[in-house]
């Protein structure tokens, strides 16, 4: 099994604070062999079957396992070891395991790493490659955990739905908790994107109001002549198709909060009927007589200037100062620093879970091209820009490819050919290594290169080995 002999080596698992490794092999000789050879450095536990690996790794949890695929019951063939492979990865997907297999079972080697194993590498085994090995191995592992632990706390640390640990963010949770308490009316201005939905329903979640209907209406999603009917309702035979008496969103909201997106899509003749409302209190259906009282309190939101629009006449001054009693700036994703990439892995743990993919971080380059981006689309297109990259990665890391990021991030940076192509390059290598699990000998052959050439290219574009 070993070229050189290893002496002076201590009594196994004399090292218990050592990271553990789980030995699975069918053969006593290798099993305990390696165990000597390894025990320096590891605190080796040992498996001979499906069954008590599985065993070992439900009780020790091992960060890493180096698997011989042929084992009992039937060691001639591949099936139980490709078993346990799946078994140890549905357990733990952060597990890695390294496959060890003869020169001649390169095909089964290659099948287990496209199905989740770390790496792969022949009988006989050099100790001092595997040694080199094991140690990347267990600190990608240790990395992987960690991030994926932050990404469980980032996921829980939310106000009503909101993460920001910005200054204009923090401004904005201090403010939502003031004007929670009142019903002064409250008008959230800012860029598509930026939650101001969820701003709103913030402060009736935190009022007086919460237990009584939260009521939304998209001012500039419903045509003009259906609009007024669905604000203030309408009687029986009031027009044409209008069967049956129907009560308004302002009337459904009774008792809670009415909020009113994209108001300055509002036509004057509408403006003039809501700033009655918020003046009295009262309504009238369509076709109707009967003065209906409705205590709501309102919420509004805009990306238009209403100020400007006051000023060409499009919107009513007197109505403006009845909305912003108290007026809530909502930020661009590009202005809160700090922000992006703690909302970036906040959605990438929700929809991984949704979805159940086994995806674990962003690759370095996604993080950059994250960063880089200005992100017009605000929170909004962070969110759906994830979502999408987490069903279509086929690495168990995103990579600017899967956000759609990689064409936007070259334009950006490079402005010459030969930067374009680095940057191609670079892109392509980082895709391979996260489609191959970073197993760089699957990587170059994906990509149609040597090993060395791989190595030589990941050095000039200096990218991290690991």
């Amino acid at each position: 099994m070993f070229p050189e002999s290893q002496s002076g080596s201590p009594e196994p698992n004399s090292y218990p604070q050592q990271p553990k490794l789980l030995i699975v092999d069918d053969e006593d000789d290798i099993r305990t062999q390696m165990k000597w050879a390894l025990a320096q450095d590891y605190t080796v536990v040992l498996a001979e079957d499906r069954r008590s690996a599985m065993e070992v790794v439900e009780r020790e949890k091992p960060a890493v396992v180096t698997l011989d695929l042929g084992l009992p019951p039937r060691p001639a063939d591949v099936e139980e070891g490709f078993a346990t492979l799946s078994e140890m990865l549905s357990f733990d997907p952060f597990i890695k395991v390294i496959i060890i297999t003869g020169r001649g079972e390169k095909e089964h080697a290659l099948k287990a790493v496209g199905e989740g194993a770390y790496d792969f590498m022949y009988k006989p085994v050099q100790i001092d490659e595997l040694k080199v090995v094991l140690k990347r191995s267990f600190y990608v592992s240790s990395l992987e955990r960690e991030h994926h632990l932050l990404q469980k706390q980032v996921g829980v640390e939310t106000f009503h739905g909101m993460l920001g640990t910005s200054p204009p963010m923090q401004e904005i949770f201090s403010t939502v908790h003031k004007v929670a308490t009142t019903d002064a009316p409250v008008l959230i201005v800012g860029e598509s994107g930026t939650g101001k939905e969820l701003v709103s329903q913030a402060i009736h979640r935190l009022s007086s109001r919460k237990d009584d209907p939260f009521v939304v209406i998209n001012c500039g999603a419903i045509p003009e002549t259906l609009l007024e009917s669905e604000l203030f309702g309408h009687e029986k035979g009031a027009f044409t198709g209008a069967h049956v008496q129907r009560k308004g969103r302002i009337e459904a909201a009774k008792g809670g909060t009415l909020f009113l997106d994209e108001i300055g899509e509002l036509s004057l003749a509408l403006q003039v009927k809501l700033l009655r409302y918020l003046q009295e209190q009262v309504i009238e259906r369509i076709g109707g007589r009967e003065q209906i009282r409705v205590d709501a309190r309102v919420i509004t939101a805009t990306n238009r200037d209403l100020k400007q629009a006051m000023k060409s006449g499009g919107f009513r001054e007197d109505l403006y100062f009845r909305l912003a009693v108290v007026t809530i700036h909502m930020p661009p994703l590009r202005d809160r620093e700090g922000d992006l990439l703690l909302l970036a892995k906040a959605f990438l743990t929700r929809y991984s879970e949704d979805s159940r993919r086994k995806i674990i971080g962003l690759t370095p380059q996604a993080v950059r091209a994250i960063q880089n981006y200005s992100w017009p689309g605000n929170v909004r297109e962070l969110e759906n820009r994830i979502k999408r990259a987490v069903i279509m990665a086929e690495g168990n890391k995103i990579t600017p490819a899967d956000l759609e990021l990689g064409s936007q991030t070259m334009r950006d940076e490079y402005l010459n050919l030969k930067g374009a192509r680095e940057a191609l390059e670079k892109e392509m290598i980082l895709k391979a290594l996260s489609k191959n699990k970073d197993n760089v000998t699957r990587a170059a052959e994906a990509l149609g290169i040597s090993r060395p050439t791989l190595y030589e290219l990941m050095e000039k574009l200096e990218i991290e080995r690991k």
